[in-house]
């Protein structure tokens, strides 16, 4: 049975993002998401750290919350994602950047089950609105990007990281990865 799994996954790896195999502790923690394990991963730049909420997104139920600091970030993420999939709705973000009707178009293919990832800001995540209308919605895992943000000694620190906990407990309870390159032990 775990060679049909490795072998699977790995099936999945190249149809959706065309690699042959995976990088370092990235398959691992994968394995740790899909079985609804609460992670954390600690890799350099360039590990690979992305691929670790993305590929368990797309084998999953529902959507992923992803939860990043930058708005530049987000549009990278969503277009990346969006070059591997015909649907546009694969992946989106809820930001301050868009307009009602592109929150409205957002919401509806979140709805409609095409969003697979959807970022958001953690100042974003905590709006009274986007809180009530993720609680209509089947969240498969929650994903916190550079989750070095949270620490209060680094230069980083958001304050508004401090509230994912008692959002996501508001939403609905689901496996979190927490992800970062730079945390320390």
């Amino acid at each position: 049975m775990k060679q049909n799994e490795d072998s699977l996954l790995r099936e999945k790896l190249k149809e959706y993002f065309g690699f042959s195999s995976f990088k370092g502790n990235q398959e691992a923690v994968i394995r740790n998401v899909l079985s609804g394990k609460d992670t954390f991963v600690l890799m350099p730049t360039g590990g690979g750290k992305s691929l670790c909420y993305q590929l368990p997104a797309l084998l999953m139920d529902g959507v992923a919350i992803v939860i990043s600091p930058l708005i530049a970030l987000m549009k990278n993420q969503v277009d990346a994602m969006r070059t591997y999939s015909n649907d546009a709705g694969i992946a989106h973000f809820l930001n301050s950047s868009l307009n009602k009707s592109a929150i409205a178009q957002v919401r509806n293919d979140v709805l409609e089950g095409r969003t697979k990832l959807l970022y958001f800001a953690p100042e974003s995540l905590t709006k009274e609105d986007n809180v009530a209308f993720l609680r209509k919605v089947k969240v498969s895992f929650y994903a916190i990007d550079e989750a070095h943000c949270i620490s209060e000694w680094g230069h980083d620190f958001r304050p508004e990281y401090r509230r994912i906990r008692p959002i996501i407990n508001e939403i609905g309870t689901a496996p979190l990865i927490a992800l970062t390159a730079t945390a320390t032990p």
